[in-house]
């Protein structure tokens, strides 16, 4: 069984993904996420290029990884500037990655045309970038641009582009297929090819603009690539990259190959799901492995050999990838999934409450009307706290009014009015806000202090919006999900309503009854 490893670049690559841009915190907890998967290399971003990339890599020191590297991406030094003055390359040292990607041109029609300059100084940007980020002790990856199309055109080239990262002290060459258009059978032999030419390992690192990138990722491997690049769902620029969701099972289950992921290719489900709700996006339900309807089962025909064998119409076991078999006429529990997350909530849950009826029906009732807890951790835990007794709300809404006003000229103003119940008291208050949730927030907040303090300390570090059922138009139910920072904790909750005044309520109430319950358990209370 041969090892491979496993570099993400969703936050750099796939953040390139039209619509798609993800915030700090949306990078930091997509990281946790990917290490908790078993990725080997996540590729954090461009640092120099933009502030977002540099605060990145200053506050992915502070997470606790337990397998990742992270990566940080750059290219080789501009054409006449020296390695030591180039900012981009200072940036990449500056930035602390341990390990760094430097793009660089193998195909000679880019190098004149792009750079314009001659082969010889490309080769010379190559060797001297790698060198200089060497001798800060940095681990360097080349990502050779745009290999597959330079093979075709000038292989001896493309293949000297290699020669002159691997002498300079290159730890993998990564052959790229920037433009997605190479096919499976070229993908193979080309990697082939420059995995006997090379003494240094190979990595593969494939565009899906021909629709075959996981496909060439596959063959790349057979053909002696040792690492695959991609992103998760295939996000990134026009029609994307290889999609790990895709790419990891089939190297794990249907090849063998083994890396750290494949201890953990339970959580895959949740991981892919986690990082299309982070990027508002959603998710694939037709998508290999991860997707909704991966392993559904409409035909009655098929549902019935399935009560035989469930090999008959399944070609893996669905819980492998930590998905779950859907039939639509009777729907099968989700008690495998629950009993996931509240092992990893560190909730016990007994048998007698995890075959409970009224705590199924209550899942997959929320789940119908639109729920996904993915990437709404606060509000699931909450869920199920509350279905073994071990949580109850520490406030009552008796009522809220929203209003937003216009007049003329004048900018929007929104007032929220409240009145809470705790232990008995009232709070009746009203708050101004620059839209109608700000001003429910501030109205919610103000009406909640003076019982608990700690709310001073709450902030909504970010909002995102989902149109559940686009064709009813402005009738149609939403989702909210709103992430919640308090010190170094965070957590997402959701909501789900026809009204988005109503489902935003929900996301605020379970964000702040989540940290409430969470500073009660604490405080041993």
């Amino acid at each position: 069984m041969r090892d491979i490893t496993l570099y993400d670049t969703t936050l750099r690559d796939g953040a390139q993904t039209v619509g798609v841009s993800f915030s700090l915190q949306d990078k930091l907890r997509i990281t946790a996420e990917l290490d908790r998967l078993g990725i080997d290399y996540i590729e954090g971003g461009w640092p120099g290029s933009n502030p977002k990339d540099e605060a990145y890599f200053r506050e992915v020191r502070s997470l606790a990884l337990g397998h990742a590297r992270v990566v940080a991406f750059g290219s080789t030094r501009r054409p006449g500037t020296r390695c030591a003055d180039d900012p981009q390359l200072r940036a990449l040292v500056e930035s602390g990655a341990q390990t760094v990607t430097i793009v660089a041109k193998t195909w000679d029609f880019h190098v004149t045309a792009a750079l314009g300059i001659s082969l010889d100084e490309n080769l010379d940007l190559v060797g001297e970038s790698i060198a200089f980020l060497r001798e800060h002790g940095r681990e360097v990856f080349l990502d050779a641009e745009h290999f597959f199309d330079g093979h075709r055109d000038n292989p001896e080239y493309a293949l000297s582009v290699l020669d002159r990262a691997r002498e300079a002290g290159a730890a993998m060459l990564v052959l790229c297929d920037t433009n997605g258009g190479t096919l499976p059978a070229d993908a193979e032999r080309i990697t082939r090819e420059a995995c006997a030419r090379c003494d240094v390992p190979i990595g593969v690192h494939f565009h899906n603009d021909a629709g075959v990138a996981v496909a060439n990722s596959i063959l790349a491997v057979q053909a002696g690539a040792v690492s695959v690049q991609g992103t998760m769902n295939g996000y990134g620029e026009r029609c994307g990259n290889c999609d790990l969701a895709a790419a990891i099972p089939n190297l794990v289950l249907k090849m063998g190959y083994a890396c750290a992921v494949r201890e953990r290719l339970a959580h895959l489900t949740e991981v892919s799901r986690f990082v299309s709700e982070t990027a508002n996006l959603a998710h694939n339900e037709r998508a290999p492995y991860v997707g909704d309807s991966a392993f559904a089962h409409k035909g009655g025909i098929h549902v019935s050999a399935l009560g035989k064998d469930t090999r008959t119409y399944e070609h893996i076991d669905p819980s492998l990838v930590g998905n779950r078999r859907r039939v639509l006429v009777s729907e099968l529990s989700g008690k495998s999934n629950i009993e996931m997350k509240a092992a990893e909530f560190g909730i016990a849950l007994g048998k007698d409450v995890t075959l409970s009826k009224e705590v199924l029906r209550r899942i997959k009732c929320l789940e119908d009307k639109g729920f996904q807890f993915e990437a709404a951790e606060g509000s699931f835990e909450l869920l199920l706290r509350e279905s073994i007794g071990e949580y109850r709300p520490f406030f009552k809404l008796l009522g809220f009014r929203v209003i937003t006003e216009k007049r003329g000229a004048e900018d929007v103003t929104c007032e929220a009015t409240i009145k809470v119940e705790v232990d008995g008291r009232e709070r009746h208050t009203a708050a101004n806000g620059n839209g109608p949730v700000a001003a429910l927030d501030n109205a919610l907040r103000k009406a909640l202090v003076s019982f608990f303090p700690d709310i001073e300390q709450l902030q909504l570090s970010d909002y995102k919006v989902r149109v559940l059922n686009e064709k009813q138009g402005t009738g149609a139910a939403v989702r909210v999900l709103i992430d919640h920072k308090r010190q170094a904790e965070h957590w997402g909750t959701v909501g789900v309503s026809a009204n988005i005044i109503e489902a935003s309520w929900h996301a605020l109430v379970d964000g702040i009854e989540y940290m409430l319950f969470k500073g009660a358990r604490r405080a041993g209370s």
